[in-house]
C-alpha cells in the first residue's frame, strides 16, 4: 500500500489562548491548501485521514471536496504541541526569536508530552492504518513532529528531526504486508509554485 504523508499548510499565529492554541490557516495556507487539492485531484486515493487539530483539518477539506471522500479523524496522529496555549510557525520564530519567550510565558505550567510517549502513539497509529487498509492508497494529513517520528522510525533512527517537511508538502511510503517500509519521496511542493495568476 502506498502512504502519502502531508503536512498542513501554513496556519495563522496565536500567541496566547485561553485554552489549547488551534489555529487555522493563514490567508497563505487556504492557498496552499488549494494548490494542494489540485494536485491530489490526479490520484486515486482510497482513504484520507487527518490529525484532529483545525490547521491539518482544514488543509485537507479542498482535497477530500475534490476526490469525494470524507476524512477519517485520527486522534493519535495530533501534534506534541496540541496543549500548547500558543503557535508560532517556525519561520516566525526564526524572523523574531523574542517570540520564543511569548511561547513560553504562554506555555508556563502546559504539560507536554514526553518524546518517547508522542513517537509511540504516532507510529502505532500510522501502522494501523498501513495494516487496516492492504493494497491502498491512503492521505495522512498531520505535522512536522508527526512525520518526523514516522519518518525516524523507518529510517531507525533516535533523533527527534529527519526533515523539514514543507507546509503542504507531500511524501510518499511503500508498505508491504511483510513489514517493509520504503521511503519513495521527501517534501514533494513543486505543486506550490505552479499557480498561475490571471493579470
Amino acid at each position: 500500500m502506498e502512504l502519502l504523508l502531508v503536512r498542513h499548510a501554513l496556519p495563522e499565529m496565536i500567541l496566547d489562548a485561553d485554552g489549547p492554541a488551534d489555529p487555522g490557516l493563514a490567508p497563505e495556507g487556504h492557498r496552499q491548501a488549494a494548490q494542494l487539492a489540485a494536485y491530489l485531484a490526479r490520484e486515486k486515493v482510497d482513504l484520507v485521514v487527518t490529525s484532529p487539530l483545525r490547521r491539518a483539518r482544514e488543509t485537507i477539506e479542498p482535497a477530500t471536496e475534490v476526490l469525494g471522500l470524507a476524512a477519517v479523524v485520527i486522534d493519535d496522529i495530533a501534534e506534541s504541541d496540541r496543549h500548547s496555549r500558543a503557535y508560532v510557525p517556525m519561520e516566525e520564530l526564526r524572523r523574531d526569536p523574542t517570540l520564543a519567550a511569548v511561547v513560553e510565558r504562554a506555555n508556563a505550567g502546559v504539560r507536554h508530552e514526553a518524546k518517547a510517549a508522542f513517537r509511540e502513539r504516532v507510529v502505532s497509529a500510522i501502522e494501523r492504518v498501513i495494516v487496516d487498509n492492504p493494497g491502498s492508497r491512503v492521505i495522512v494529513i498531520s505535522h512536522c513532529g508527526v512525520m518526523n517520528a514516522y519518518f525516524a522510525h523507518v529510517l531507525g533512527l533516535d533523533r527527534d528531526a529527519v526533515f523539514e517537511p514543507r507546509y503542504a508538502s507531500v511524501s510518499r511510503l511503500l508498505a508491504s504486508r511483510r513489514g517493509h517500509r520504503n521511503i519513495e519521496t521527501l517534501n514533494e511542493t513543486h505543486y506550490l509554485h505552479a499557480m498561475v495568476t490571471s493579470p
